[in-house]
Parts: structure tokens; C-alpha cells; sequence
């Protein structure tokens, strides 16, 4: 594919090697968009359901198999300098890649209302008051405003927000081990809680998984840019294995000590000064998460529909914003499913790219297909086998193993009938 002038967010084509951007704000980036709350979040959940051990095993298979998934999503995407509604474009279909598209785009912008909710109660710390609804509007607006100017304007925020964020981040976890009364307590504490409403080392390693799985599929939105593959894998380790984990901690130690995995509400705790950075921490931390999840569906819907990826921004924005007024208080309901139904999607790529094409790949040319059917019974069979998995194996796994097979086995189907026909 060529770079067109007239798109300049590449939405509808490939980025091309004079358009790629240097290493050091692409790294940066992967900073600030690691340093998600989402971590946090998951991290609380954790901590209520798995003793320490368990928890660190839990995060710890689970990091690294979004980790893995990232990065042979990421050197594609590095490979192609295709944004992911391309690439699902040139594997579904035209018109096929239409569905899983959208279905990143649903995702995301949920995403992006949890988290503006969340911005909304950091500084509220209730659902129900009219302060929270104007934060989170506030919330909202902005990170549409930042967001309008693309990639560039995400690099202006993040680094700032991973330093904070990590400063309070470590002064957060020092105020739950001190108010545990040290670290061995706090061991004794985490069992305690854990034994009250437990969950499996499975379900942990799903809850870890669902979290980050979307953006371990959209990769390619900040790979394509990378000028050399190591920085391309560099940024999937940085947001799986440090930044991610380090916040799952972070949070297990507040929800288990202090029954919140939003260090706002503890460290006002401990008086205005504290109160007021902590807020202003997470505020930071959520500015960029915000702007984050705003980017992804808003270039997805924009490569889609042929529109400007700042059109689609506000369109995302505004329905971000509206959802962010109730959706963030059922977040963990869901986020197990998207362990089970979000791996699948990618298994028919990483099969046509590393397996059938061996990295002959030309979106451009793929993409001419109007509907892959084999794709799509690949992914129904992927997501289908998840609920019949055995509890032992993680769900991610079971459904992104069986749909890479099953498109596999599909395309050499079709090989053999071919070869058949030809031969006759």
C-alpha cells in the first residue's frame, strides 16, 4: 500500500518509511499508554480473590500472554505499516472486515467510558453526585480536545503522566504495607481477604488477560510507526511487562489493605497535600488513558467509513462521554468475556502472515477478497471453545490456539481441493 498525502493519520493506507517516527517518543508513548488505570482496576480485583502468591502467578502468565500476542501482532503491524482495520480488512474481507472492526471499535469506546467515569469519581469519590457528572463531562470534552490532534498529541502527555504516576504510584503502595503493619502482615491480611470470596489462578490469569487483550490486537495503531522491529516489540514488553504489572501490584495492595484499588481514595486519607497529588496523580494517569481509547476506535471507524480520523474522534468522544456517566461501576462483569472472544480474532492473521504467506504478505492485495468465510468459521469455532474449555487451561489461550488451527486446517482444505481440480 502507498502513503497517501490526503492522510495523513494513515487510516486508509500504510505508513511509509519516510513517514515512520523516531524511536525515543514511540517508547515514550508505550509509557504513558502502559501506565493505564486499567492495571489498577484489575489489580483490586485481584487482591480480593487471590493470597499474594497466587496473585504475582496470576499477573504474571497473564502479562506475558498478552505480551506474546502483542508482539507478533506488533511486528505485523511494523511489517505492513497497516493500522489492525486493515489488516482485518485484508484477512475477513471488504466487507467482512467491516464486523471485527467494529467490534474493537464497541470495545474501545466502552473503554474509554469506564474511564471517563473513572475520571469523573477521582475527584467526586461517589457515583451519585452532580460533581461527578460534571467531572466526568469535563473528563470527556477533554480528552476529545487532546485527542482531536492525533498521534503527536498523545506524545505531549504521556511521559509526564508515567513519572507521576509511578512517584505516587510507590508512595501508594508504602501508605498499604505501612497501614497493614508491614510486610508480613500484610501477607497474613491478603490470605485473610483472599479466603473471603476466592477466585481460581484461571480466572485470575483471564481477568488479567481481558484486560489488555484489545490493545494487545491493536498493536499495529503505534507499531506501524517504528522504524526498526526491535522498537516495535519494545513497545508491547514495556506496556504488558513493566507498566501493567507494576499497577496490578499497586492496586492488589489497596484494594486488599484499604478495600480500593483507587489510591485517591486512600491517600485524601491522609490529609490535603497528599489528598490533592494523589487526585491530581490519577487525574494525569486517567488524561492519558482517556486519550488512549479515544485514538483507537476513532482510526478504525475513520479507515472504515473513509471519513477523517478528527471526525470520528469527536463522534467516539461524544458517545465515550455518554457512557462514562454509568458504565465504569460494571466494569469486572465483563472483562472476563473479552478473555474468551477478543483472542479469536486474531488467530486467522497470525496463521496467514507467519504460517501460509510467511511474511509475503500484501494487505492491499488480500484485501480484494469481498468475505473470507473461512476466517469467520475459524473465529466461530476460537470463541466457541471457550465455553466448553476445560477450567484449568485460560479461556485466551483455548480460544486463540483452536481458531488458528481451524483456519489453518480450512486453508489447506482448500489447497488440496484446488490441486485436485487442477489436476483433473
Amino acid at each position: 500500500m502507498s502513503t497517501s498525502t490526503n492522510d495523513t493519520d494513515f487510516t486508509n493506507s500504510a505508513v511509509g518509511a519516510s513517514d515512520r517516527r523516531e524511536t525515543l517518543p514511540l517508547l515514550t508513548l508505550a509509557f504513558g499508554w502502559g501506565f493505564l488505570v486499567t492495571g489498577l482496576i484489575v489489580g483490586g480485583g485481584l487482591g480480593n480473590g487471590l493470597a499474594l502468591p497466587d496473585l504475582i502467578a496470576a499477573t504474571a502468565i497473564g502479562n506475558t500472554i498478552n505480551f506474546i500476542i502483542a508482539a507478533l501482532i506488533a511486528y505485523i503491524g511494523f511489517f505492513t505499516g497497516c493500522n489492525s482495520a486493515l489488516l482485518f480488512r485484508a484477512i475477513y474481507g471488504l466487507k467482512g472486515g467491516r464486523l471485527p472492526v467494529l467490534a474493537i471499535v464497541a470495545l474501545t469506546i466502552c473503554w474509554q467510558g469506564i474511564i471517563v467515569g473513572a475520571f469523573g469519581f477521582a475527584f467526586a469519590q461517589s457515583f451519585e453526585s452532580g460533581a461527578f457528572y460534571a467531572t466526568a463531562i469535563f473528563g470527556g470534552l477533554l480528552f476529545t480536545a487532546t485527542t482531536y490532534f492525533g498521534v503527536r498529541g498523545l506524545e505531549l502527555v504521556s511521559l509526564p503522566a508515567a513519572i507521576i504516576l509511578v512517584v505516587v504510584g510507590l508512595y501508594a503502595g508504602w501508605i498499604n504495607i505501612a497501614g497493614a503493619g508491614g510486610w508480613p502482615a500484610f501477607l497474613q491480611l491478603s490470605e485473610a481477604t483472599a479466603a473471603e470470596s476466592p477466585i481460581s489462578l484461571t480466572q485470575g490469569i483471564n481477568l488479567v488477560v481481558g484486560s489488555w487483550i484489545v490493545g494487545a490486537i491493536v498493536m499495529p495503531e503505534y507499531t506501524r510507526f517504528a522504524k526498526k522491529a526491535w522498537v516495535a516489540i519494545a513497545i508491547p514488553f514495556i506496556v504488558m511487562i513493566i507498566a501493567q504489572w507494576f499497577l496490578q501490584i499497586l492496586g492488589a495492595l489497596g484494594g486488599v489493605v484499604s478495600g480500593s484499588y483507587d489510591f485517591t481514595t486512600y491517600m485524601l486519607a491522609q490529609g490535603a497535600v497528599v489528598g490533592v497529588i494523589g487526585v491530581l496523580a490519577m487525574a494525569v494517569a486517567l488524561w492519558t488513558t482517556g486519550d488512549t481509547n479515544l485514538y483507537l476506535p476513532s482510526v478504525h471507524l475513520a479507515s472504515e467509513f473513509r471519513q477523517s480520523q478528527k471526525r470520528m474522534t469527536v463522534v467516539c468522544g461524544v458517545i465515550g462521554t455518554i457512557l462514562g456517566l454509568g458504565i465504569y461501576a460494571h466494569f469486572i462483569e465483563w472483562i472476563d468475556l473479552l478473555a474468551s472472544l477478543a483472542p479469536p480474532l486474531i488467530g486467522p492473521l497470525l496463521v496467514e502472515f507467519y504460517l501460509l504467506k510467511r511474511r509475503d504478505f500484501a494487505p492491499d492485495e488480500a484485501g480484494k477478497m469481498i468475505w473470507n468465510w473461512r476466517a469467520y468459521l475459524a473465529y466461530a469455532c476460537g470463541a466457541g471453545s471457550t465455553f466448553v474449555a476445560f477450567e484449568a487451561v485460560p479461556s485466551s489461550i483455548v480460544g486463540l490456539g483452536v481458531a488458528a488451527l481451524v483456519y489453518l486446517l480450512l486453508n489447506a482444505v482448500r489447497g488440496a481441493q484446488s490441486t485436485l481440480r487442477a489436476g483433473t
